[in-house]
């Protein structure tokens, strides 16, 4: 089955341009280099019905901005990477969704780690508490995330990465995967990425970081994997778009805001 994957944003937790910096690449004039913070849509018609499904990976901050610039109209489920604010906090902004999903087909789950879960209770608790009286609250619920999390049709694999010290969630759908925020891959995730044809990983800047992959470290995993196709996400101010592409493998580039690329399912 065939879809499609809409880079719902590329940049990193700060976002680019980044506030107060003057760098070539926060004052570039290429569109590719203003970048929100990282989520993706992947979309699919299921051919039964021809129904379109939509699924977002991660709802940063500028959620909302990035729903209206891809036409999202519905979503059928969220999976979430991790707790960071830079990935939860445009939760809210699914109300207006939920509440057309709510009288259509039920509340709109949200998958996540426990660790996860919590962090979105402690936050929006005026939508998740027990005694929440909020009357306009997402129709959300919370759900676990399993090793296999199918959604009409496709089956959301966990990928467990590290981030840091902590391990998150990253996510195969056919023959496509969603890696974003890592420093270290497991060489059991490695394995769960064999026969991966697109693969998309975080690729933060040149120099080191404690909790992000360098641009070589993210192109030698991407070679490791041996996908047909990599795109590159969760990228700093350091790298600017066009000059860093130039220097990268054929089969390697960086990803922007708005991109779309078909995948199979």
């Amino acid at each position: 089955m065939e879809g499609s994957l809409t880079f719902l944003g590329t940049g990193t937790s700060m976002g680019v341009p980044t506030l107060g910096c003057v760098c070539p690449v926060c004052t570039s004039a290429d569109p590719h280099d203003k970048r929100l913070r990282p989520s993706i849509l992947v979309r699919w018609h299921e051919p039964a019905t021809g129904i379109e499904r939509a699924v977002v990976v991660d709802t940063g901050p500028d959620f909302r901005e990035q729903g209206l610039r891809a036409g999202l109209r519905h979503v059928d489920a969220v999976f979430y990477t991790h707790g960071h604010a830079d990935h939860i906090l445009g939760m809210d902004d699914l109300r207006p969704l939920s509440f057309t999903a709510a009288r259509e087909s039920g509340p709109i789950p949200l998958y996540a780690a426990s660790d996860t879960i919590a962090i979105l209770e402690k936050i929006f608790d005026y939508t998740f508490a027990a005694d929440a009286t909020y009357i306009n609250r997402a129709r959300v619920t919370l759900e676990s995330l399993a090793a296999h999390n199918p959604v009409h049709g496709v089956d959301f694999a966990c990928i467990p990465v590290m981030h840091g010290e902590q391990s998150i969630s990253g996510f195969r759908f056919g023959r496509a995967a969603y890696l974003t925020d890592v420093s270290a891959i497991p060489d059991a995730s490695f394995a769960l990425l064999e026969g991966v044809e697109l693969l998309v990983l975080t690729a933060l800047r040149h120099a080191p970081h404690p909790s992000h992959a360098t641009l070589e470290q993210a192109v030698a995993w991407a070679t490791r994997i041996g996908a047909r196709h990599t795109w590159f996400t969760h990228i700093a101010h350091d790298l600017g778009h066009e000059e860093t592409n130039r220097t990268l493998p054929a089969n390697m580039k960086l990803a922007h805001d708005g991109l779309t690329v078909p995948v199979s399912l």
